[in-house]
């Protein structure tokens, strides 16, 4: 299993053993029932993409493609208006519309105003080792200033490491099994954009640290989460047993080594150092060694 798959494993146990239910919550589903879920507070998962560590799970099919088209629609392509998210392939975000054609000043309409990613590419250029390179989508005015859902993943903090290129990403909320959670859209989405920044300014992407102050599985969810834990079971067995057979071969045949080891999975961004932002698309990006196990999994959402 990845790194992301034993991170969700250990954090859907958490929520299940530990957690505790919300009261009167805002979400609801589709038919009108509160969306109620099971929480956790202050959740931490740390990736090192230098090591191989890239946060993707395995234990159902991510769309890591529709997660990156979706970042473009924050940082590279700021936008809050629905056609133009449309126009990128983001499809999904209708039922947020306030009802002028956007989904208020937030995400990409905030990163806009500021002029937030370009500032911060300039600053990593200019003052490598300074240790204020922040992009905060929390900016008071904006959620004053019209309706809107506020910013879920809302800040995130940049740090150079000699020729590495740090960043840990902080979310309010998070919906575990189909954004939040170890290896799903947002951590995706957010190791996609360290690579992209990274490749602009010239470094090589290091350590991503996601860190979520309240975690949900939804009511509606939970036999999904147990689905989640079988597979992993599953996977977990059948590693065990690819090794085991790999060492006894090893053994027959007097050859040395540590047995049969599956490649982990790793987004590639096919981009030259120094490259604009603006320049790079989703088609510059390749998963390689990412096999999820399937069935795909269905999840009613909270609204």
């Amino acid at each position: 299993m990845t790194t992301a798959d034993r991170y969700l494993v250990s954090d859907i146990k958490n929520i299940l053993e530990n957690g505790y239910k919300d009261i009167d919550p805002r979400p609801k589903y589709e038919d009108g029932t509160p969306a109620h879920t099971i929480s956790v507070n202050h959740v931490m998962r740390k990736y090192d993409l230098s090591k191989g560590e890239f946060p993707i799970c395995t234990l159902r099919k991510q769309a890591w493609k529709t997660g990156i088209r979706e970042i473009f629609t924050i940082y590279p392509h700021p936008t809050n208006v629905l056609s133009e998210m449309e126009e990128m392939k983001v499809t999904w975000w209708t039922p947020w519309d306030i009802g002028d054609g956007t989904i208020g000043q937030r995400y990409g309409a905030t990163v806009k105003r500021y002029d937030l990613v370009n500032k911060l590419i300039e600053n990593i250029k200019n003052d490598p080792y300074g240790r204020r390179k922040i992009m905060s989508l929390w900016q008071e005015t904006d959620l004053r200033e019209t309706p809107g859902l506020a910013p879920c993943a809302f800040l995130t903090i940049w740090n150079v490491r000699g020729k590495y290129l740090d960043m840990c990403m902080i979310q309010r909320s998070g919906d575990m099994l189909t954004a939040s959670g170890a290896g799903g859209i947002n951590e995706i989405q957010y190791a996609a954009l360290l690579l992209m920044i990274s490749r602009v300014t010239g470094y090589e992407a290091g350590v991503f640290t996601h860190f979520v102050a309240n975690e949900q599985i939804y009511d509606r969810h939970i036999e999904n989460a147990h689905e989640l834990l079988r597979r992993a079971e599953e996977k977990e067995s059948a590693e065990t047993l690819v090794k085991k057979m790999a060492e006894g071969v090893a053994d027959q045949s007097g050859a040395a080594g540590e047995g049969a080891k599956d490649a982990s999975p790793m987004l590639i961004l096919h981009k030259d150092p120094g490259c604009d932002l603006t320049d790079i698309a989703v088609e510059d990006f390749e998963m390689v060694n990412y096999s999820p196990m399937e069935p795909q999994l269905k999840f009613e959402l909270g609204i």
